[in-house]
């Protein structure tokens, strides 16, 4: 198989992070991550940041910015990423009150031109979804497969999150069949086999990882992100089963 590297998403450490982002960066980096999702700085000048994740041998697997300060403030966002060396740049979210149909068309323009913008400083913008993008529009359609088939396919990429694709009954590797060549980071998390269908560590769940990685031989994917947005045990605890149960995957599938 490709040899994708794995990151974690910070996201997933944000209590850690809070409490001392430099140590739990350390974490990171002694667990075997090659690589991080920022989300957030941690107050940390980006310059200064970037030294520290050098030193530590991770890379910067992309940076999630909230839509608002990607409006407002993209040329500084865009040279960010330039210091920290990261090749994506991912609009993370949207607030419930931006989820009606002319707000996904606004998106949608605003995207084509904030990925036109990046692709100049040789930067993709991906979009990362949630589950509420999986509700039909009047059209019929996904408010995901209408940002992504009305986006430049040149300009915008995507950043799929197997969970809530499959929360919504969605196969995420379809997903990923479909827009191979734009899908270039994949958020990998599992989900619980009782009726909470709650957060899990990958490979502890009901989610069809053998089929995701897979097709991960056929896409164009970056970076493998391991993202938990909740855990039953610690945050570090969770990512380390992950990271562990995802690299016997990929062994077992190299074999």
């Amino acid at each position: 198989m490709k040899n994708i590297p794995i990151a974690i998403q910070m996201y997933t450490l944000r209590n850690e992070c809070e409490e001392d982002f430099r140590g739990t960066l350390r974490k990171v980096a002694s667990l075997g991550f090659q690589g991080v999702e920022l989300a957030g700085y941690g107050g940390i000048p980006v310059g200064e940041l970037k030294e520290l994740l050098d030193e530590l041998g991770l890379q910067v697997a992309g940076c999630h910015v909230p839509l608002a300060d990607l409006e407002s403030n993209l040329a500084n966002v865009i040279q960010e990423q330039l210091v920290l060396e990261s090749k994506f740049l991912v609009c993370p979210y949207l607030l419930p009150e931006k989820r009606t149909e002319a707000d996904y068309q606004s998106l949608i323009t605003f995207l084509n031109k904030a990925g036109a913008a990046c692709q100049k400083a040789g930067i993709s913008l991906c979009y990362h979804n949630h589950d509420f993008e999986l509700e039909n529009l009047q059209d019929g359609r996904t408010a995901l497969a209408t940002i992504m088939e009305e986006t430049d396919a040149s300009l915008v990429f995507a950043e799929l999150d197997v969970y809530w694709l499959s929360k919504r009954e969605y196969d995420p590797a379809k997903w990923m069949a479909t827009y191979r060549d734009r899908t270039k980071l994949v958020h990998l998390k599992d989900m619980t086999t009782d009726e909470e269908r709650f957060f899990a560590e990958v490979g502890t769940g009901s989610i069809d990882f053998q089929a995701i990685l897979k097709k991960g031989e056929e896409a164009d994917i970056q970076w493998w992100i391991i993202e938990q947005d909740a855990t039953r045990r610690t945050p570090f605890e969770s990512i380390e089963i992950s990271l562990n149960n995802l690299r016997e995957m990929i062994d077992g599938l190299n074999k």
